[in-house]
């Protein structure tokens, strides 16, 4: 039941905002502020955190809600893959929020380079994922995941604020994942991708 609650309530942030963008009058704004308002709480309530913290995340969010874009680099040597481990202890494909000023191949190859300090080439697309179909529903953004298939250059770790470290990991040998993040059944994904050059894109 949370789960459907999560979602009316994106909803009905996603409808308040869009219409506070595009309605002219003065009433609508304020009937549409006090949905928004309410859709708030809700979150906060769902996620067991201030309100505060929650309209914080969307007070520089204007006009209509789109997605937000996570790009996640598939790197491998010697067929194995390689991971990072955040600072919590567990393990995720490298990657994160595309910035406005990157494409999704130079996004990838940066996140890359800056969790990972591996230098590498973005090759082709894996799969596109909807967040909240793959991977644990802990976000109160839509999400979409796109998974690059980059070939390994050189790299040297570097200790930053995200990451503890980076290894390569056997498919046979996985650590604990951040599953909201990079889920098993996604690793099984580019491993099968990793070993058919014709694997064609998974979406949605």
């Amino acid at each position: 039941m949370s789960k459907q609650w999560l979602e009316w309530a994106k909803e009905l942030q996603a409808l308040a905002q869009t219409g506070l963008h595009y309605t002219k009058d003065v009433y609508d704004k304020e009937r549409f502020q006090r949905i928004r308002e309410m859709s708030w709480q809700m979150l906060a309530t769902l996620n067991d955190s201030d309100m505060n913290e929650i309209k914080a995340l969307f007070h520089i969010e204007d006009g209509y809600q789109t997605p937000k874009v996570d790009t996640r680099a598939v790197v491998w040597k010697e067929d194995k893959i390689l991971l990072v481990q955040e600072n919590d202890g567990r393990w995720a494909l490298p990657g994160g929020w595309m910035d406005i000023t990157e494409t999704v191949s130079s996004n990838a190859e940066k996140e890359l380079f800056e969790e990972a300090g591996v230098v590498g080439k973005a090759d082709r697309i894996i799969a596109i994922h909807d967040h909240h179909r793959h991977n644990v529903v802990n976000q109160i953004f839509t999400i979409i995941k796109i998974f690059v298939e980059c070939h390994y250059i050189n790299g040297e770790f570097k200790l930053n604020s995200e990451t503890i470290g980076m290894d390569f990991f056997d498919m046979d040998h996985l650590p604990t994942l951040n599953d909201s993040k990079t889920t098993y059944e996604q690793l099984e994904l580019c491993w099968r991708a990793h070993k058919d050059a014709s694997f064609k894109i998974e979406f949605d």
